[in-house]
């Protein structure tokens, strides 16, 4: 493979949007990128709304700043990726308009009602001791919500989809998405990669028809050809071929080259997650399914810490005032200089131990936000390193359940997202996890997973296995340090697994207080 060749991949977070040129080679030739102020609007307390517009608008914009960048590799553009964040919603009207603003992802607002199962469905469920879990996600889901408190805009909503098939039509005028990308509260059948059938068990949890649903196809496929307005808008060739990826979770692992048992992959994003590769159905949870990955035949089990590395900006607010000062000054960011002054905490905090569950999980609904060991020696700096400690103590006791449930033991972690470019939070990870965590040739890892389908697709490459050698490389690798680990593993069994058993009961008189 002589010639380089390149992909434009649109990244979209919860807190910004970004355009990549990515070469066949694995390399971020240029980037753009426009933070999302505000990151979503509260018209209540708990909701996160976006108008489904504003995330379009802004690919437009840095599609553009890019191509007044850097016009010859603009101009180079083979095709057209796009991943976004997972779980938001969208209702459409007749027209293809939005008839309100998305429901994002971290919306806390909750329906009144429980799924109308069938007897055997219910006995079936209550013997697996499910019935809260498969209520509470009757409860969070938006389509639920709306059809209890917004009936108007229910019975007017002609399709119900999420982020990335709304673009998905703006882009190409086609209702089409990735199965990769169906990771929301819908009724999906991920072990089938299609809609669920109407007899099927839980289908009354997301109860919507088929037909209000997008068309599906695989990684790869052709989502279809930008429009001329959408061409126009971004400043590119209306020819450009937008080619079916994933979420952005499926692009990390992707990314990583995270493609079997031995390697767990973990993204330090908004949302953290522990996740890996196989070719067996094995759900991290009953009743919780594992989600398709971008590669055949494969399944992505996982572990979500809502609101993980937000916890970093939660920090930066309200505490790090100094720190965001002299970054501005310094011209680098907070977290890099938060970083270098993790040294100065030792392993464990001092006994500072945190539970990062700001946003429960459906297997702990009644999970909060708890630091324990507070006493006078501790500083701001101890919160952070017990913040980043917290969230690697959530994201262990996720990769040991997996490992139990699957039977085998993970022997490599590698990282994504924003946390994954300070090496100080990776040593701190690889001590914890007590194997060694590898960081790849770029953070942008859902970029890079994105554009590896496109690539496989234009021939670039044969196959994914040709395309993960050429794309994916080891940049640096750090060692446990087994002192450190022991301790770690000491507070993790004896402190930090006995904290949600201990204060489930005062979470739940919290919530009725």
């Amino acid at each position: 493979m002589g010639q380089t060749h390149i992909i434009l991949a649109f990244d979209i977070g919860t807190q910004s949007t970004r355009a990549l040129l990515i070469s066949s080679e694995g390399r971020i030739i240029a980037k753009a990128q426009k933070g999302h102020h505000p990151a979503y609007i509260s018209r209540q307390s708990g909701w996160a709304e976006q108008d489904p517009d504003f995330y379009y608008h802004n690919m437009c914009r840095v599609s553009r700043q890019l191509k007044e960048s850097f016009p010859e590799q603009f101009g180079q553009i083979e095709a057209v990726t796009l991943t976004t964040i997972r779980c938001t919603s969208v209702c459409l009207g007749r027209d293809g308009q939005p008839l309100r603003p998305a429901i994002l992802w971290l919306d806390q607002r909750r329906a009144r009602k429980s799924p109308r199962l069938k007897k055997w469905a219910a006995a079936a469920v209550k013997a697996a001791g499910m019935t809260r879990t498969l209520r509470l996600q009757y409860q969070k889901s938006h389509c639920n919500w709306i059809r209890e408190n917004e009936p108007e805009i229910w019975s007017n909503t002609k399709k119900y989809v999420l982020l990335g098939t709304y673009l998905n039509y703006k882009l190409t005028g086609n209702m089409r998405d990735s199965t990769a990308s169906i990771v929301g509260y819908v009724p999906y059948d991920f072990k089938n990669r299609r809609w669920k059938k109407s007899y099927d068990l839980v289908r009354p949890v997301f109860d919507i028809p088929n037909g209000m649903m997008c068309e599906l196809v695989e990684p790869g496929d052709l989502i279809g050809n930008l429009t001329e307005k959408a061409a126009e808008d971004l400043g590119l060739s209306a020819d450009l071929k937008l080619i079916a990826t994933g979420t952005d979770k499926a692009c990390e692992i992707l990314g990583l080259g995270c493609v079997n048992k031995k390697r767990a992959a973990i993204s330090f994003g908004t949302t953290a997650t522990i996740t890996f590769t196989t070719r067996d159905y094995l759900e991290p949870e009953s009743f919780i399914p594992p989600y398709d990955s971008i590669l055949p035949g494969h399944y992505t089990p996982e572990v979500e810490i809502f609101r993980g590395y937000w916890l970093i900006s939660w920090f930066k607010k309200e505490f790090a005032q100094k720190e965001v000062t002299e970054a501005l000054e310094l011209k680098v960011s907070a977290e890099e200089i938060l970083n270098k002054r993790l040294k100065e905490v030792p392993a464990g905090c001092n006994g500072l131990v945190l539970q990062p569950y700001f946003t429960p999980n459906l297997t702990m609904p009644e999970a909060k936000g708890a630091v324990i060991g507070l006493s006078d020696i501790h500083t701001r700096i101890h919160l952070y390193r017990a913040i980043i400690e917290g969230i690697n103590f959530a994201l262990m006791d996720g990769m040991r359940h997996m490992e139990k449930r699957g039977g085998f033991r993970f022997e490599e972690i590698r990282v994504g997202g924003g946390g994954a470019q300070s090496s100080e939070i990776c040593q701190i990870t690889a001590d914890m996890f007590g194997i060694p965590v590898v960081r790849t040739q770029t953070y942008e890892v859902s970029g890079i997973g994105s554009a590896i389908p496109a690539f496989v697709t234009l021939g670039v490459f044969k196959n994914y296995k040709e395309a993960l050698r050429h794309m994916v490389h080891k940049k640096d690798v750090f060692q446990p340090d087994k002192k450190q680990h022991a301790v770690y593993r000491k507070l993790y069994e004896e402190i930090y697994k006995q904290i949600y058993p201990r204060l489930s009961e005062l979470y739940g008189k919290i919530g009725k207080i």
